[in-house]
């Protein structure tokens, strides 16, 4: 099974825990219904579901920062294109 998961990576566990519990939360509204599509494709490509939720939720902090730092609207097509590309680095 791959692995995204690295020893000694920094990150805040309170910020990690909000992201994925908002990917959760579009998992199980399947709202966007990309997400879990793209949860499921990532899962047959060889990721564990943990991995595969912390891919998406990488692609949705691009959209968070956009939205806090930016002060630009929520992007849902560029959020898709990035869910698409996955496991690539979201683009901004």
């Amino acid at each position: 099974m791959k692995s995204r998961t690295k020893k000694n990576q920094r990150h805040n566990p309170r910020l990690k825990a909000a992201v994925l519990e908002a990917v959760s939360n579009q998992l199980r509204a399947n709202d966007p219904p990309e997400a879990k599509q793209t949860l499921d494709r990532l899962v047959s490509e060889g990721f564990s579901v943990e991995d595969a939720k912390i891919y998406i939720a990488q692609a949705l902090c691009v959209e968070i920062w956009d939205a806090l730092h930016n002060e630009k609207p929520y992007n849902r097509e560029r959020y898709v294109k990035n869910l698409e590309r996955l496991p690539e680095e979201p683009t901004e």
